[in-house]
């Protein structure tokens, strides 16, 4: 659980971080800033910060922020009543963003994770995404993704998101944030 001393400052430097890329956000979308923590309490390694901007029952556009180092951890968007899981795109916009999906472990990573939960992470082929750049997720994919030195901003375009069906490698985490 993050304390509301966590949550008010990650949503500030979530604010400062997209007028300093020149992405406008409305005040109902930075009343609306979501910090995810997991359930771990570590929210300087593990979480990020979003916005929706839309999600139906077709289609999804958020922006995520991923402060120096943190990872959202290892997950899955699987089928839900006959239907597929979500596909997403992801596009760096700012910084880099270190994205891990199955294939070919990659020698030497960029991304790292805390001694404790090594365990947590199976797949390690990297795709470093700077900005401009993006990468497209078939349904029911496993990856994980970290913030690069500098942090990242992330677009996410999706099909419709249930993030409450996601599946975590970790059994720790859980999806829906808690403020204390």
């Amino acid at each position: 659980m993050i304390t509301k001393e966590q949550y008010t400052h990650l949503a500030a430097t979530f604010t400062n971080q997209f007028k300093a890329a020149g992405i406008a956000l409305t005040e109902g979308e930075l009343a609306h800033i979501e910090v995810a923590d997991f359930g771990l309490g570590r929210i300087g390694e593990f979480g990020l910060e979003l916005v929706v901007y839309v999600n139906t029952q077709r289609c999804c556009a958020k922006e995520m922020f991923l402060t120096p180092g943190q990872i959202c951890p290892e997950h899955r968007h699987p089928a839900i009543q006959g239907a597929p899981g979500k596909e997403e795109t992801f596009r760096c916009r700012k910084g880099e963003v270190y994205l891990y999906v199955s294939g070919e472990p990659t020698r030497n990573p960029k991304g790292h994770v805390p001694s404790d939960k090594q365990g947590c992470f199976t797949v390690w082929h990297e795709i470093v995404l700077y900005p401009g750049q993006q990468y497209t997720l078939t349904p029911d994919t496993l990856h994980w993704f970290q913030g690069g030195p500098e942090g990242a901003i992330v677009s996410e375009f999706s099909t419709t998101s249930r993030d409450e069906y996601d599946i975590f490698t970790d059994p720790q985490i859980v999806r829906a944030p808690k403020i204390g």
